[in-house]
């Protein structure tokens, strides 16, 4: 993509309205975000800081802050070369994440569940009825990290919701994928249901054995995602081989 043709596209996806100095790393970091998030930014495309400062008119010091907070949620990695690039939608070592987000949440929930008020429970409930009747799926991804971390949020240790909270920033973009194209938003419901019931009467045991079952839907979804994707690299090489071998 040349230059003129980057920039008209990066004016397109994100708009070029300068924010206030005051609110600039915020206001660029969810721009980027969410187009990172809905799939308007594709993955390997590079964002350098000087494009985006003089997108929105500002210094690159927001621009920066707003580039390191969006690499630390695992929406970008920074290349050779490159600079700041986004990452694919699912890595290699995406169940690796999975396994580590059942040990985190499962004590999230340990520490919370004990502490849950009917509030919070209703507004968990609420939550999953908006699932039932969005479309959206940007929307939709947004609303279960919502429902989940309503259910960890009484958890005294906050380094360990901060950790929690990134794994389901990490999650949400492969997320609204898989309910998209594998159809799981039925499935994923019923689990919330469940998870709900079993948070609602205190039971934290049978609410960790429901998310592990939960999450290992996801871990499902993506073995399944990255076995389609090895077939597509696969088709290259092996026409490649085919035309070696006839010529």
């Amino acid at each position: 993509m040349r230059r003129t043709e980057k920039e008209q596209f990066l004016r397109e996806t994100l708009g070029d309205e300068q924010p206030p100095a005051h609110l600039a790393r915020t206001v660029i970091e969810e721009k980027l975000r969410s187009a990172i998030l809905e799939g308007r930014l594709p993955a390997g495309i590079a964002l350098r800081q000087q494009e985006l400062a003089t997108l929105f008119g500002v210094s690159r010091m927001p621009v920066r802050e707003a580039l390191r907070q969006l690499e630390a949620q695992s929406l970008l990695r920074v290349e050779t070369h490159k600079g700041a690039v986004v990452a694919p939608l699912i890595n290699e070592d995406a169940t690796d994440a999975y396994a580590l987000r059942i040990l985190l949440e499962s004590e999230a929930l340990r520490q919370s569940i004990p502490l849950l008020t009917a509030e919070d429970i209703s507004m968990a409930r609420g939550y999953i009825e908006q699932l039932e009747v969005e479309t959206d799926y940007s929307i939709m991804g947004t609303l279960n990290r919502q429902f989940h971390m309503v259910l960890y949020s009484k958890a005294h240790n906050t380094r360990l919701l901060k950790l929690v909270e990134d794994g389901l920033n990490e999650e949400e973009r492969f997320l609204r994928f898989n309910l998209k194209q594998m159809n799981l938003g039925k499935v994923s419901q019923r689990d919330h249901y469940e998870l709900l019931e079993r948070a609602g009467a205190g039971d934290v045991e049978a609410t960790v054995e429901a998310l592990t079952h939960h999450l290992n839907r996801g871990v499902e979804a993506i073995n399944a995602y990255l076995s389609v994707r090895k077939a597509e690299e696969a088709k290259p090489a092996a026409a490649s081989r085919k035309r070696a071998v006839t010529q």
